[in-house]
């Protein structure tokens, strides 16, 4: 299969802590420059040594580039793929400077977000910007627009939330579908997209079309609900709510007794799902008497797989000149290839790669 000009994928990733030795260092990584204190990082790394102070989200990706690299074999792909992180080892400029060195030329970049914002696009592209003027011949970095409204991710999504409503029983026919992402502060959620507020629309689209294929595959509707977890940062400064476990409050004191927690922000089980969901909601529901199951993330679901193919071959076609159909859900059209200037820009936003101007 055809996937010229490029010759690498670069898997774009936050990065975790691997040890509990390594928790703190990587929360100031995380916060450097916004001047928190080590007391506050120690307390926010109880979340980490609670769970053997090790994210899931290295082996994940682990797992996501064993699974294309399968795939990859299977349909004659030859693409190596390398990754690097923003916040942990490997590191994104010493994974491009190892890119350089094998004599990659043009690599696509995959993220592990699939929405447009400032911390969830525009960051990595920065990074990006950064690694590449690190590094003496650089390959040139082609990065994957936000995919949200990809056909495979929103069936792997679909699929997941119909097998924990059947595993509901009796209680799944009223059960709430409730989607959960990370909260960003308002200013950054208004700021996202090309023409501001894209985050929470585009959350919101792919919450539509699940439900739309939960109902079809069960032949009766539920309601649906678009909420916030991870919330961070100072108190006055407003961020995108309702908060997951104030929602399950509110459900509960109008009668609803079942739900489902459907963590459509993350590609995989992050510490911000099995903490602030698995942990934090999950004893907030039974606080309550409430009947809760969580659907799984995408993960390496075969569907979602073959879907992020079909990103990087429409891509490639795209990049040789030629037609290609976009396979996108939903009503929208496909999102961008390349960022427009100050797409998801803030008052602190650095050159970046990736955009329709060089460093913008």
């Amino acid at each position: 299969m055809d996937v010229s000009p490029y010759d690498a994928l670069l898997l774009l990733s936050f990065g975790g802590p691997e040890k509990p030795d390594d928790v703190v260092p990587f929360l100031e990584n995380v916060t450097r420059g916004r001047g928190i204190p080590r007391e506050r990082l120690v307390e926010v790394g109880q979340h980490y040594f609670g769970f053997g102070g090790r994210s899931p989200i290295n082996d994940q990706n682990k797992a996501l580039i064993a699974a294309l690299e399968q795939a990859f074999e299977s349909l004659d792909i030859t693409l190596p793929i390398y990754w690097g992180n923003r916040n942990w080892e490997p590191y994104l400029p010493d994974t491009v400077a190892q890119m350089a060195a094998d004599g990659v030329q043009r690599a696509l970049v995959l993220t592990t977000s699939a929405y447009a914002s400032y911390s969830s696009c525009r960051q990595y592209r920065e990074n990006l910007w950064d690694a590449v003027q690190q590094t003496p011949d650089a390959p040139v970095l082609d990065k994957l627009g936000p995919y949200f409204n990809s056909q495979g991710f929103e069936n792997a999504v679909s699929d997941n939330v119909v097998v924990a409503l059947k595993d509901l029983g009796d209680a799944a026919a009223g059960a709430r579908l409730v989607f959960v992402t990370h909260s960003i502060p308002n200013s950054m959620a208004g700021a996202s997209g090309p023409d501001g507020d894209a985050y929470v629309a585009q959350h919101r689209e792919l919450a539509r079309a699940v439900t739309q294929d939960v109902e079809a595959f069960f032949g009766c509707p539920h309601d649906h609900d678009l909420v916030f977890c991870s919330r961070s940062g100072p108190p006055q400064v407003p961020w995108l709510e309702p908060d997951v476990n104030d929602h399950l409050e509110a459900l509960a004191a109008d009668g609803i007794t079942a739900a489902v927690l459907i963590p459509i922000g993350f590609v995989s089980d992050h510490m911000e799902v099995i903490y602030d969901l698995d942990t934090e909601a999950f004893a907030t529901a039974q606080r309550l008497g409430m009947d809760v199951r969580r659907a799984g993330t995408a993960g390496t679901h075969p569907t979602f797989i073959q879907g992020l193919i079909e990103l990087i071959t429409e891509r490639a076609a795209v990049e040789r000149g030629e037609n290609s159909e976009r396979s996108v859900s939903g009503v929208k059209k496909p999102t961008w290839d390349r960022c427009l200037p100050g797409c998801c820009a803030t008052a602190t936003a650095r050159p970046a790669l990736c955009g329709t101007v060089h460093g913008q």
